[in-house]
C-alpha cells in the first residue's frame, strides 16, 4: 500500500479550522443547505469553468424557478439561459440541464442516480461532477473530486507529481486515507479560492506552509 503524504493529519485540521472564516465551495453549501442530489447536479455544471462567485446567484436564481427536472423541464431554453447568465457557456449549460432532466426522467424515474457508471451517462457529466454528486448530493466517502484547485495544491504539496486532474484522481485515491476523501475537495477548494491562489498564493498567511515544499510556486505573497 502507498504511503499517505507526511503530516496530512495535521494538514486536514488545520485546514477544518481555516476555512471556518470562508464561505462554503457552491455545491458544498448547496448540498449541505438542501440536501438535493439534483441541485448539487445542475450547481455542477453550471460552475464549470465559472467562478463561485457567478454560480452561486446563476443557481439561486434558477432553483427559484425550478428545483427538479420535471419542473425544469416546464422552462424554455430562453427562460433558463436567462436565469444562469452570466455563467460561462451559458447556452450551452441550459442545454445540458434541458437534456439531463429529461434522461432523469425518462430513465431514473426524475431521480439522480446513485452510482458512478450512471451519472457518468448524464450530459456534460465527468468525473468532476460525479464525485462532487457523490460526496455533497449523497453524502458518500467514495470518491475523491478533482478540480483544477485540487489538482493544482496537491502538485504544490508534492503528494502527486501530475499532469492531469484525471490522473491526480486515481493517485489521491490511492494515498490518501479514506476518512479524509469526503471533505478533501471542499478544504482545498477554499483553500485555493482564498489563500494558494493559482498566481502569486499568500504564503505568507497560510496555515500549513510549514508542511508545504511550494513545488512551482515562483512568486508568493
Amino acid at each position: 500500500m502507498p504511503k499517505p503524504p507526511k503530516n496530512i493529519g495535521k494538514i486536514i485540521s488545520l485546514l477544518k479550522k481555516e476555512i471556518k472564516q470562508f464561505e462554503n465551495p457552491v455545491a458544498t453549501e448547496i448540498g449541505e443547505r438542501t440536501r438535493s442530489p439534483f441541485q448539487v447536479l445542475i450547481s455542477c455544471i453550471l460552475s464549470l469553468r465559472t467562478k463561485d462567485t457567478t454560480t452561486g446567484p446563476a443557481a439561486k436564481r434558477l432553483f427559484k424557478l425550478a428545483d427538479n427536472p420535471k419542473d425544469m423541464l416546464k422552462l424554455t431554453k430562453k427562460q433558463i439561459e436567462k436565469a444562469i447568465f452570466p455563467v460561462g457557456f451559458y447556452p450551452t449549460k441550459a442545454k445540458y440541464i434541458i437534456k439531463t432532466c429529461k434522461k432523469l426522467i425518462d430513465d431514473y424515474k426524475g431521480k439522480v442516480p446513485k452510482s458512478e457508471k450512471e451519472l457518468l451517462k448524464l450530459p456534460g457529466i465527468g468525473r468532476k461532477c460525479m464525485g462532487i454528486v457523490m460526496c455533497y448530493g449523497f453524502g458518500k466517502n467514495s470518491h475523491i473530486p478533482v478540480d483544477t484547485h485540487v489538482h493544482k495544491l496537491t502538485n504544490r504539496l508534492g503528494w502527486v507529481k501530475t499532469k492531469t486532474p484525471e490522473k491526480t484522481e486515481q493517485e489521491l485515491m490511492q494515498i490518501i486515507p479514506k476518512k479524509y476523501w469526503h471533505d478533501l475537495n471542499n478544504l482545498l477548494v477554499a483553500h485555493g479560492q482564498n489563500i494558494c491562489v493559482p498566481v502569486s498564493p499568500y504564503c505568507s498567511k497560510c496555515p500549513i506552509r510549514k508542511y508545504c515544499p511550494r513545488i512551482g510556486v515562483k512568486r508568493s505573497r
